[in-house]
């Protein structure tokens, strides 16, 4: 068993949370709750919003460290990691590059497909036209997404060409790169992993059935209908395979701390496709990571406190505020 955390020793803590992104609304929902599960365990926590204050507040109001609660842009893009490295106030998961990669779909699939790891056929468009064009090279269905947004915002499945243009309009209104995605029918799973290095290790995976295989954003956080199957029902191999090629993923984009990467696996051959990973992961009463780590004996506050007890900075000799830590 690993030693007691000393909450003392944490300091002052912020939980960034809301934001400036599309996600602000399930990001005050995550902050909450880990607020709420620091206080409980006795941390000195306090909600920050930066939508509401500038970050520099972080230093003039002393705080030691930082727990990112924010999802997608401004908040695990590496904007507000490069920030809290100039503060020099250790942060909660990946580092400045690894965020900025992972919430870049296309340029992830490139550095995940250079490793040979397995991800669904893609192209960038920018029109359209260039949209049509990609329904024809993928076949139908077809996904299409912003590249840079989590929790299904702006995404399209696509069935037939007079869909494009629509599907595009939606995608770019929440990004001007617009990714075109193979579909691949089959079992919806995720998985978790908590630590860095060679001691990061996956938990186990988490099959979902969402209401009409829709796994949209009101499926993701609202309703009570989608089925989170944990053990997955996957046979033991198949799934002891699909974590290890989820850590190959996670390790490749030099992540640290935790995320949690979405798989789709194919029903016919049974080969799972790396989606994305999220290296800021949503903690609310609906989310996977702390489903996950229950399984595992590791409750949600617990998993808050190590979660924070972990933060780190990409150069922790940076000079930074007295209250860096």
């Amino acid at each position: 068993m690993s030693a007691p955390i000393d909450v003392r020793a944490l300091g002052k803590v912020a939980v960034l949370m809301g934001g400036r992104s599309a996600e602000r609304e399930v990001s005050l929902m995550s902050g909450q709750g880990v607020l709420q599960a620091l206080r409980g365990a006795g941390v000195d926590a306090h909600p920050f919003d930066p939508a509401e204050q500038p970050l520099c507040e972080l230093a003039r109001q002393g705080f030691a460290r930082a727990f990112i609660a924010l999802h997608g842009r401004w908040g695990e893009d590496g904007t507000v990691q490069g920030a809290l490295e100039l503060l020099g106030i250790p942060y909660t998961g990946s580092g400045v590059q690894a965020c900025a990669v992972a919430i870049d779909k296309t340029l992830t699939k490139r550095l995940w497909q250079a490793e040979g790891l397995p991800t669904p056929a893609w192209r960038r468009v920018d029109s359209a036209e260039a949209t049509r064009a990609a329904l024809q090279a993928l076949g139908a269905p077809m996904i299409v997404k912003p590249a840079r947004e989590g929790s299904t915002i702006g995404l399209t499945k696509v069935t037939a060409p007079d869909q494009c243009e629509a599907a595009y309009r939606l995608a770019a209104q929440h990004d001007p790169e617009v990714l075109c995605e193979q579909f691949i029918a089959g079992d919806e799973v995720t998985c978790a992993v908590l630590g860095s290095g060679a001691q990061a290790r996956a938990l186990p995976l988490i099959r979902i059935v969402a209401p009409g295989g829709d796994y949209d954003y009101h499926a993701k956080y609202f309703s009570d209908d989608t089925r989170y199957l944990i053990p997955s029902g996957l046979p033991a191999e198949e799934e002891a395979a699909i974590q290890a090629l989820v850590l190959r993923a996670y390790r490749t984009l030099g992540c640290r701390g935790w995320a949690r990467a979405d798989i789709m696996v194919d029903a016919a051959t049974r080969q799972p496709y790396l989606l994305e990973i999220n290296t800021a992961p949503g903690m609310t009463g609906h989310s996977l990571v702390p489903m996950a780590a229950r399984a595992v004996g590791l409750d949600y506050p617990a998993l808050c406190l190590q979660l924070l007890a972990q933060a780190t900075l990409d150069n922790p000799t940076t000079v930074g505020t007295e209250g860096a830590a």
